[in-house]
């Protein structure tokens, strides 16, 4: 085991040239989630007459909105990015990623007032549509290039508890740190990362050459709708070929779309009954971060043996549900504080989605489908907002129909309910039902811009 792990220093180096910055990255962004509550509300909802109201309406569908915005461009974005990656390299992908985050949160620091918070939002979106999801995935990739089969799962396995380890960190930060700091310190953190990685990070593939120079632009992104029409055509057709897999994209629909729907408001609904500050927020979210660490590193591999990637996703969907369930109904301001013991087992879900889907599926088509599974979460994601940003206003406000707060949260919850009874007819096959139509055809794609 030690000759598996330690054969290689160079990779090794290699991977903690990425590893480094990713962890300081998300660390300076974690460490402002908490605050930015705060900061929304009170540059929105601050002249509010009544003094026992902190329900914040207009935070509520900025933020929903936000969401919806990311999650429509997302779908496209995240497989044009993954493919730019492939052909002109991960370390120019990398530090587009990885720099946009810079821009939104320096608004934020010169100044809090609503229209540079308007400002904060607008480029926040553009900095997540590009980010966001993407940066995970091309680290992914670079991990692929440089590690040997053998040690994969265990990158890759360094990679999510680093990230758990990050949002504990940052969270952390959040708590001991003066708010008046939080984004400068954040800004500072989040421009040494693109600097490592210019200066240390080596690139592992060769870009593609440009062979048709003269191409007008119209010609180019003529090229790019077709390319991108036909990898969907051909992921749904593999996915139609499959039982396992459209169970399981119908699986991650619901349980998506109802765990973005809860922590798309979550915080916003804590501040609103609770009255919870940033310290608060700080010490649910670090609470969260330790489980996740232990859970996903050390009890997923052993729990796997026991019970199976099907267990451990019907065990993740009853504890979103009881998660769920417990924020909506709430009845004290220690009972949030208690529900994170069931974020702590339903973040197991998603590593036992990506083995059920490649497990599915043959080796040719593990990217494909992976991103269309993707994409199915982020459509998820959009939607969600739509219906959880109204009904959480409503319910929070004097107008609702009924006393009871947290009723979007449990509607939420409903969508966890269905996911868990098609989890339990799930049936797993082998990735032999999963054939792509066109799996005779060449595989290699041309470049997308060239």
């Amino acid at each position: 085991m030690k000759e598996i792990i330690w054969g290689s220093y160079r990779e090794l180096r290699q991977l903690i040239h990425l590893l480094l910055p990713l962890c300081v990255h998300f660390i300076a962004e974690q460490m402002t989630v908490p605050l930015l509550v705060d900061v929304t509300t009170k540059a929105f909802c601050d002249n509010n007459d009544d003094a026992k109201s902190t329900t914040c309406p207009q935070a509520i569908y900025l933020n929903g909105l936000q969401q919806t915005v990311v999650g429509i461009f997302r779908v496209v974005m995240l497989p044009f990015l993954g493919q730019l990656a492939d052909e002109y390299g991960r370390k120019p992908l990398l530090l587009l990623t990885i720099s946009v985050s810079i821009f939104p949160f320096a608004v934020l620091a010169w100044s809090e007032s609503k229209q540079f918070l308007y400002a904060y939002y607008v480029l926040r979106m553009i900095s997540h549509i590009l980010s966001q999801g993407s940066l995970t995935c091309i680290s992914v990739a670079y991990v692929s290039d440089v590690v040997e089969d053998s040690m994969k799962a265990p990158a890759f396995g360094w990679i999510t508890g680093l990230l758990a380890l990050s949002h504990f960190l940052g969270n952390l930060l959040s708590r001991i740190l003066p708010g008046d700091y939080i984004f400068e310190v954040s800004i500072l953190l989040l421009a040494l990362c693109p600097v490592y990685l210019k200066l240390f990070l080596v690139e592992t593939i060769k870009p593609a050459s440009r062979q048709e120079q003269h191409s007008s632009c119209l010609a180019t992104i003529n090229n790019v709708l077709k390319k991108q029409y036909k990898s969907m055509k051909n992921g749904l057709a593999v996915v139609a070929n499959s039982g396992t897999l459209k169970q399981i994209a119908l699986i991650t629909f619901l349980y998506k779309l109802g765990m973005s729907g809860i922590s798309s408001v979550l915080l916003y609904y804590l501040k609103s009954v609770f009255s919870f500050n940033k310290n608060q927020f700080s010490e649910i979210l670090m609470l969260v971060g330790i489980g996740s660490i232990f859970s996903q590193i050390l009890v997923l591999p052993f729990i796997n043996h026991l019970v199976g990637e099907k267990g451990i996703l019907c065990i993740s969907l009853l504890a979103s549900t009881a998660y769920g369930l417990f924020n909506g109904l709430a009845w004290a301001p220690w009972v949030p504080y208690m529900s994170t013991l069931f974020e702590v087992v339903y973040v197991l879900l998603e590593p036992a989605i990506y083995a059920i889907v490649s497990k599915a599926t043959n080796k040719t088509n593990q990217g494909k489908i992976q991103g269309f599974n993707a994409s199915v979460k982020s459509c998820a994601t959009l939607l969600s907002p739509l219906a959880m940003s109204p009904l959480t206003s409503l319910f929070l406000s004097s107008k609702a129909p009924f006393d009871c707060k947290g009723f979007s949260l449990l509607c939420a919850s409903l969508f966890m309910v269905f996911a868990f009874f098609f989890a339990l007819r799930l049936y797993l096959d082998s990735g032999t039902s999963a054939s792509d139509p066109e799996d005779n055809s060449v595989t290699i794609e041309a470049p997308l811009l060239s």
